[in-house]
């Protein structure tokens, strides 16, 4: 409408004379006074990037279309503003990438291999445009992002040369005794741990004195020695010091409740066994 005759405070003022102005004469009358805008952003209660052309009298907003055609960068740049907002568990973690970055971490915090990319939460969210940019093309939307090769964009990360030396300094899994090839835990869920951990069965362990080590041999493995059930009967760095002076009470608590299987008396000559007794 254009109002003729308003009094009062401009913030609640009442409009004593006015009449309608249809949008197309508005156009034409204040031509000069028409700005269209577009933008791209992102919108954090649909989760999706907002791509709009909008028309606009001053602050009166008379029209708004859908983009067709928005600028690809514009995008990639809504979404990795969405990103920030929704955090980094919004991308697709396999436990396989989430176990790499551990191992990553774990060498740049407590081994000190500093020359390895920062794969922190915080190391990550300061580079989101560099290392996940050019892997949103087309990805406009929360769900979306299901799509992203995430295991390329964090490879892109590691040169072969720095791979083979995180595989070589922080394995993921460690051949015990048994033959059992058993994954090593490098945090505990909330932060990266100064030994990484291996949960073991007690009788896979049969046999062995030295306790495995990382980083060259710097670093020693926090063992989870566990019962047949899978729950912790002993937690130890030092397994030649637990099969000498802690094995023979743990084994009579383990001869009680699991009197099927295997308990020798001498740990150290004993067959290692993933069975509940060492086949012949």
């Amino acid at each position: 409408i254009l109002a003729a005759h308003v009094e009062g405070h401009p913030g609640n003022a009442a409009i004593f004379l006015a009449a309608p102005i249809p949008v197309q004469e508005l156009e034409q009358v204040w031509a000069g006074e028409i700005k269209t805008r577009e933008s791209v952003q992102w919108d954090p209660d649909r989760q999706v990037v907002q791509a709009i052309r909008q028309t606009w009298f001053g602050r009166i907003l008379i029209r708004q279309t859908p983009l067709q055609a928005p600028d690809p960068e514009a995008v990639r740049q809504a979404m990795i503003q969405g990103i920030r907002e929704m955090g980094l568990d919004a991308l697709p973690w396999t436990r396989t990438l989430m176990q790499l970055r551990h191992r990553v971490c774990f060498l740049r915090d407590h081994a000190g291999v500093s020359r390895l990319p920062d794969l922190s939460d915080k190391g990550l969210m300061n580079t989101l445009s560099s290392w996940l940019g050019p892997f949103l093309t087309g990805i406009r939307t929360a769900r979306d992002l299901k799509r992203v090769d995430l295991a390329g964009s964090i490879s892109a990360l590691l040169p072969w040369e720095d791979r083979h030396r995180v595989d070589a300094l922080a394995p993921s899994h460690i051949t015990v005794p048994s033959g059992s090839r058993i994954p090593l835990s490098y945090s505990d869920g909330n932060q990266i741990l100064a030994s990484p951990v291996l949960s073991v069965r007690l009788q896979e362990m049969f046999g062995e004195t030295r306790t495995p080590a990382v980083a060259e041999g710097r670093i020693c493995v926090t063992l989870h020695l566990l019962s047949p059930a899978g729950r912790p009967v002993q937690v130890t760095r030092d397994l030649e010091s637990f099969w000498k002076n802690t094995y023979k009470e743990v084994k009579k608590d383990l001869m009680g409740r699991y009197p099927k299987h295997f308990w020798p008396d001498d740990p150290l000559t004993a067959v290692p066994t993933r069975q509940a007794k060492p086949r012949s």
